[in-house]
């Protein structure tokens, strides 16, 4: 009897595949990270090959690691970095131009003319999103305007489009050979294609966008026990395996914290920073800047949706610290270093390096640093760099509560960043609520296997999903008032320096 179920957890700096009990525990983790391709200012690419080619290596060397086959493992689950446009060849199996990362700008300009008629919320009733160069249905038409013969190539019906989940699950399950051209609702719904209300593609917003609909793959629910496909006895599992899960990573990641009933919220610290109140199967429409967007959608039951604030950039804050400004090591380093002061010395960062997401949707904004004097050093940047991460997410939830008319009294969380302690104790001092901490720290993987485990029976339903969750710590906020005060009020105030930078 197979014992285990595999994720494999394409994500936006690296792949990884891991392997997890009934008990939702891993017991095999193997991680790789791939390129980041920066051709102009505010251009962001990867190289779908590659990271394929790691995805490989990581499903290999997790079965490796404890040495399983095929046989052992139940089901296989996808989760992906969203809004990542990849635009291939179906008979060859061969990307038509590096995959555009979800940070990408260069789509400002088309996204500018699709707001000429109707404005930046023209599609918001139908999809839940605003116009913004962060969604997928924008990077295919520039793929489609400037990557020689892809236009013809997507009208003859040879090149379609996916975002990672969906080039990843075609090439476990076949690529050229057959393999399964599929997305889930909560991928489909980063497209700003796909209508909400029946999560199916709008032919309508596609006809706008000059996309032709046979690019689009097929929508399936996220927990799928029909399956999209099986493994390749070829292949990097070594055997036939169903794949009958994916979600984006911030949705598998709400089903991996076993966030089921409305009101349940849960943020992850990842390359970006994302917070997901579960709504229930009602959609709400924000009014303060947050996307609506589906959750899950299990089987035959009905799409639950839920309200997400999206933060562009909180961990690849330590990595260009670490990379491009070379001011740690490592990206553990920069909690020693920030420890090294008592606060940020008046300085605050906002990281706009794409312009500025929830609750803001400004592509004109840019990076800035403000309060720098003669003063500071090394440790007062790491400082402010951790803060940026927990400030924006104040903002995030000042604007979940008012859509919601709910005050979250406590914050799961889960994410790479989660293993710096003093972040987690800046947030409970930054939001005034408790900041808890699960023993699975990797929520993103936990949940694509949860969605496959469950379509094929290995967990009978989400009570027993629920009882694996257990809390490894919980830091409370400090009694002094002044970061939920005066130190946000001057995070607010360096916001807006941010605004109107792009012309």
């Amino acid at each position: 009897m197979s014992q285990y179920v595999a994720a494999v957890d394409q994500g936006t700096t690296s792949s990884r595949c891991m392997i997890f009990n009934h008990s939702g525990e891993p017991i095999s983790t193997f991680q790789l990270e791939h390129q980041q391709i920066y051709p102009q200012p505010g251009w962001v690419e990867h190289d779908p090959s590659e990271v394929w080619e790691k995805t490989q290596a990581c499903i290999r060397g997790a079965m490796k690691a404890v040495g399983l086959s095929a046989s052992d493992i139940a089901a296989v689950g996808v989760t992906n970095q969203r809004e990542t446009a990849v635009v291939w060849d179906r008979n060859t199996g061969r990307p038509l131009y590096n995959a555009i990362v979800w940070q990408d700008t260069r789509t400002d300009t088309l996204c500018d003319q699709f707001a000429a008629a109707g404005g930046q919320d023209r599609f918001r009733q139908k999809t839940g999103l605003p116009l913004a160069t962060y969604f997928s249905g924008p990077k295919i038409r520039w793929i489609l305007d400037n990557v020689e013969g892809v236009r013809e190539a997507a009208i003859k019906g040879d090149a379609i489009f996916g975002n990672m989940d969906s080039w990843i699950i075609w090439n476990l399950t076949g690529g050229k050979n057959g393999g399964a051209h599929v997305t889930d609702v909560t991928n489909a719904s980063r497209t700003m294609l796909m209508d909400l209300d029946g999560c199916k593609w709008d032919s309508g917003i596609a006809d706008i966008m000059g996309i032709p609909m046979g690019m689009l793959p097929q929508i399936r629910p996220s927990s799928d026990p029909e399956g999209y496909g099986y493994t390749l006895e070829n292949g990097p599992f070594g055997g036939k395996i169903p794949v009958c899960g994916d979600l984006g990573d911030q949705q598998a990641a709400t089903v991996g914290q076993t966030c089921f009933s409305p009101g349940e919220a849960k943020n992850t610290y990842g390359t970006g920073c994302f917070m997901l109140l579960n709504t229930g199967t009602e959609i709400v429409h924000s009014e303060n800047g947050l996307l609506t967007t589906p959750c899950y959608k299990f089987g035959d039951e009905k799409t639950v949706y839920a309200l997400e604030g999206s933060i562009a950039f909180a961990g690849s804050m330590v990595q260009w610290l670490r990379d491009q400004m070379r001011i740690v090591n490592t990206a553990a380093d920069i909690e020693n270093l920030a420890r090294t002061v008592d606060d940020n010395g008046g300085l605050y960062f906002v990281p706009a390096f794409s312009g500025l997401f929830a609750p803001y949707w400004r592509s004109d904004a840019r990076g800035v640093m403000v309060g720098m004097t003669r003063y500071l050093e090394r440790g007062h940047f790491a400082r402010a760099v951790l803060e940026a991460t927990a400030y924006q997410t104040r903002e995030v939830l000042d604007a979940m509560n008012a859509d919601s008319g709910v005050d979250l009294t406590a914050l799961k969380v889960d994410g790479g960043m989660v293993a710096n302690n003093l972040l987690m104790q800046v947030q409970a001092d930054i939001l005034g609520v408790p900041v808890i901490r699960p023993k699975v720290e990797e929520s993103t993987a936990l949940g694509a296997a949860y969605a496959a485990g469950l379509a094929v029976g290995f967990w009978k339903n989400t009570d027993e999903m629920r009882a694996n969750w257990g809390m490894d710590k919980q830091w409370e906020p400090s009694a002094d008032d002044t970061p939920r005060s005066k130190n946000y009020k001057l995070w607010k105030k360096a916001v807006t320096r941010t605004f109107d930078w792009v012309e």
